[in-house]
């Protein structure tokens, strides 16, 4: 259900290789589309030019006056209480006042900020596998492990934006360091380069191509090779040993998992699921489903979009148990 006043709200997706833009309206559909490489190397005035750029060519077809606000996901680490970003990938953007220089490029429309996870959890929630579920916990396995929460039927980002951050809970104690600094950290487990990483130190060997990414691990695993199945059991150990520590805090319902690494399917998804009934054990934390994400690498466009939506009140996103706009 959505309104039909046709409010629209421009959405950024940001990460480390490009600049996604995109109209979005009330059903969700993407009306307009915009892209640009992220200049990663460069300083932030040439980041920023990238997104002025998207921006410029979104707002530039006429449809402007039905823009309502602008919604942004960013990799991370953000701070929306700032309007700031910092993602680990663009190194000319440290603290950077995203939101004050978007406002500024678009007239004082009002812009939401929210991290890559919640950005994909928004979207998951409104028109993907989480839909109608009041309590889920959605996950972005990829180059990093990232996510975000649904709680009684909202959006849950937290002051900063970051709520939901599974990839960085820490499911072995005295494990490997992780970048962030802590030790055993899912995501230094279960990411696709540590799949990777893993496979190769315990005697996987990549294809004449030389492929040597997670994906190519997958393929292998599929095949019977027994480093790589147990590079993806041991990610899907990590994943299960932070979805039920997940479930037993907030009492999440389902676990939505994308990024690229989900794309693997049932190399990842099958011992997931088994390992989940070793960690889940209470009543109230038992019952989690694992589900794949369904809306793939339009999801940041759409989330971002959605997230703005619920904070600026435009229409309804929030689905059973949340909040009527």
């Amino acid at each position: 259900m959505h309104n039909d006043t046709g409010e629209l709200v421009a959405a950024l997706d940001i990460g480390g290789t490009k600049i996604a833009g995109a109209l979005v309206d009330g059903a969700g559909r993407l009306l307009a589309r915009a892209r640009r490489a992220t200049p990663a190397d460069g300083d932030a005035a040439t980041v920023m030019g990238a997104v002025a750029e998207v921006l410029g060519e979104l707002l530039a077809d006429g449809r402007r006056p039905r823009v309502r606000a602008v919604g942004i996901g960013s990799a991370g680490p953000v701070n929306a209480a700032e309007g700031t970003v910092s993602p680990v990938n663009v190194p000319g953007w440290r603290g950077f006042p995203l939101v004050a220089e978007v406002g500024r490029l678009t007239a004082g429309l009002p812009v939401v900020l929210v991290g890559d996870g919640v950005a994909m959890t928004a979207a998951e929630h409104w028109q993907g596998a989480a839909r109608g579920r009041a309590n889920a916990l959605c996950l972005v396995v990829s180059t990093g492990v990232g996510g975000g929460l649904v709680l009684s039927g909202r959006l849950h980002p937290g002051p900063t934006g970051n709520a939901g951050h599974i990839g960085h809970i820490s499911v072995d104690l005295d494990g490997d360091l992780c970048p962030c600094g802590a030790r055993g950290c899912v995501e230094r487990i279960a990411s696709g380069p540590n799949i990777a990483r893993r496979a190769l130190e315990t005697g996987w060997r990549p294809g004449p191509d030389g492929d040597a990414s997670a994906a190519a691990v997958a393929a292998a695993a599929r095949a019977g090779d027994r480093a790589a199945l147990a590079s993806f059991a041991r990610a899907a150990q990590a994943l299960a040993a932070g979805i039920a520590a997940t479930a037993t805090l907030v009492e999440i319902e389902v676990a939505v998992i994308g990024g690229g690494v989900a794309g693997a399917g049932e190399v990842l998804f099958a011992p997931l699921r088994e390992r989940l009934r070793d960690y889940a054990t209470l009543s109230f934390a038992s019952g989690v489903e694992v589900l794949p994400a369904r809306l793939g690498s339009d999801a940041g466009l759409v989330g971002a979009a959605a997230a703005a939506a619920d904070a600026c009140g435009l229409w309804e996103t929030a689905g059973p148990g949340g909040r009527r706009h």
